[in-house]
């Protein structure tokens, strides 16, 4: 690629956290992740406590794009229907006609995700693995921009189902917001005294800009070295112990495509070690399962992911 290529893709980015922390005031690290997800072409599951701004994100996001966006509340009675769409029989034709649901759309925020059941979850498998969906025997295909952002809490448990490990694999990374500094929370609580700043944001690139920044994400280089690094990193959890499932392949490829984005954001064509290392515990820990009597201990993911990541050597 081009140096203007390059300075042009980053520049997108830089555009977008922007505009977005004109709204979420002291997230630019969550900013940061979610654009690594979004210009990689992969899907976001946010976990964190009520009332962090996990919404607001995903809106701030959309109106940043200029694209389409659906919001799905979930509930214990929302069906795959509800989702996906149904078709309804047409007196006047003699036909059933479908009318497509809130998943054809560019940017879906499915909140609170774990409240809907296995089977409603599942509705979803199919479009974020493979950009489309098939309904009574009909395939439909997504446009080129499909992103999902799923929220759940992490602290209410009934009347939740926990994401099933097909699911939680479908997702390219997994992250929090976290509280913000007092001196950011004061400076919400102003930004918020007359009206939402969010009311006034408005869209700062356009569908095609976000395309090419996709494309030139994939075009940015990685070494064969780096990628055996990838390989042994996610390898290394299928036979460390504490972990009863380990990361699964899917979780290579995604941890290559957000550190080239990650690569592109700062502004270079190549990937670094430090790229991969930013990321990985993001794309892989959710992927994985803890063994019962080392989470009962105090070991996470995250804990396991850091020990991993200091043991396999760097590649020179």
């Amino acid at each position: 690629m081009t140096d203007e290529i390059i300075q042009s893709s980053s520049e997108t980015m830089k555009k977008i956290a922007g505009n977005i922390e004109q709204v979420m005031k002291g997230q630019s690290s969550a900013i940061r992740k979610l654009l690594v997800a979004f210009a990689s072409g992969g899907h976001v599951l946010l976990e964190d406590f009520p009332g962090t701004g996990k919404t607001t994100l995903a809106k701030a996001l959309a109106l940043s794009t200029n694209v389409k966006f659906s919001r799905i509340q979930f509930t214990p009675d929302l069906l795959p229907s509800d989702i996906l769409g149904v078709s309804v029989f047409d007196q006047h034709n003699q036909s059933f006609h479908f009318h497509k649901g809130p998943i054809f759309t560019n940017i879906l925020l499915s909140d609170e995700i774990n409240r809907a059941s296995p089977r409603t979850q599942s509705a979803l498998l199919e479009a974020m693995a493979e950009n489309q969906v098939t309904i009574e025997g009909n395939t439909y295909r997504f446009d080129d921009i499909f992103f999902v952002i799923a929220t759940q809490n992490p602290v209410e448990f009934r009347g939740t189902y926990p994401l099933p490990e097909a699911q939680m694999d479908r997702f390219a990374l997994k992250f929090s917001l976290g509280y913000v500094t007092p001196e950011e929370e004061v400076a919400m609580l102003s930004s918020q005294e007359i009206r939402h700043p969010i009311e006034d944001i408005s869209a700062c690139v356009s569908v095609e800009d976000v395309l090419d920044l996709r494309r030139n994400v994939k075009k940015v280089r990685i070494s064969d070295e780096l990628k055996r690094y990838i390989v042994d990193v996610v390898g290394a959890t299928r036979t460390t112990p504490g972990i009863q499932l380990g990361a699964s392949p899917r979780a290579s490829l995604a941890l290559i495509k957000a550190a080239q984005a990650v690569a592109l954001l700062d502004g270079r064509d190549f990937v670094i070690p430090e790229h991969i290392q930013e990321i990985a515990a993001h794309v892989i820990a959710h992927r994985t399962v803890i063994d019962p009597q080392a989470r009962f201990s105090g070991v996470t993911a995250e804990s396991i992911l850091d020990d991993i990541i200091k043991k396999i050597p760097v590649p020179a």
